[in-house]
């Protein structure tokens, strides 16, 4: 039986986005946000980006001007690695019987991260394409954003142009450096386009990979965290170093192994691999 419906179906394929409400259960929820409310209290004895990842970078990212009185834990890379909690829900959670419906029936986990904005966080995300970071032989591709808090648009909500997953994959190379972000002339050619995603706490964001976001800085008095999935079909194999290696990277999630490969036509500029702890280093040195 179908987790979504068809006219969701239809609207994901036609702009390239669909939120989703309920896609964990309450007691999921519940276990997120506590797990990472533990990381932000262990971030506090901390003042530089610690832990470490199956490539020997920082686990745990820190925002410049992280304190213990005011922590900035703004990325958490692989949690599914180091948390049964966020494993269980990469795993075994209505979203990805979500993105199954998309691009299913048999799905692999590309990479997991936690992406959160604290209270006055300055963290903005520059406007960019995830396939153009991450390219496979297939684009059927989607980042699943759960909201661990409730989205607002005051909290530094996503960004999306819709249905820019249909058009070209944009440069993030710009005069020899790999900014990890579009040229300025192609935001503002889409800036009037820009819709904001928002939504209760337990809601998914179904992206594609192919899609134009970027997200502004959370000017509220509350936090915005997500637990960011992507997964994409089966058939599809990797083309570049994959930028968030884990132990879990390419485990099937939905299905069975076709030992097929599928390919679609694209032409693109191999992305750099981040060296510091994420790619909001690559964008602030853009």
């Amino acid at each position: 039986m179908s987790a979504l419906s068809q006219r969701q179906k239809d609207q994901f394929w036609r702009d390239g986005v669909l939120v989703v409400e309920e896609a964990v259960t309450s007691a999921e929820l519940a276990a997120l946000r506590e797990a990472f409310l533990e990381w932000v209290d262990e971030s506090k004895a901390h003042g530089q980006d610690y832990g470490e990842t199956l490539d020997g970078r920082a686990r745990f990212d820190l925002e410049p001007g992280h304190t213990a009185t005011v922590p900035a834990l703004r990325r958490v890379q692989s949690p599914e690695e180091i948390s049964q909690v966020y494993r269980n829900v990469m795993r075994n959670s209505g979203m990805v019987d979500f993105v199954s419906d998309l691009i299913g029936p048999s799905l692999r986990f590309h990479h997991g991260k936690v992406n959160s904005k604290l209270p006055g966080a300055a963290t903005k995300v520059k406007f960019h394409q995830d396939f153009t970071f991450q390219p496979m032989t297939n684009d059927d591709m989607i980042t699943a954003l759960l909201f661990v808090d409730d989205v607002t648009l005051e909290n530094g909500p996503l960004e999306v142009v819709p249905a820019t997953h249909k058009g070209p994959l944009y440069s993030l190379w710009h005069k020899g450096v790999f900014t990890g972000a579009v040229a300025d002339e192609v935001f503002e050619e889409h800036r009037a386009n820009i819709i904001k995603c928002t939504g209760k706490a337990g809601s998914v964001c179904l992206m594609h990979s192919c899609l134009l976001h970027g997200s502004a800085p959370n000017l509220s008095d509350r936090s915005r965290t997500l637990y960011i999935a992507t997964y994409y079909a089966e058939d599809a194999k990797e083309l570049s170093p994959n930028a968030l290696p884990s132990a879990l990277t390419h485990e099937l999630v939905r299905g069975e192994d076709s030992g097929r490969i599928r390919c679609s036509s694209y032409e693109m500029e191999i992305p750099e691999v981040p060296k510091d702890t994420s790619f909001f280093a690559q964008q602030a040195a853009g």
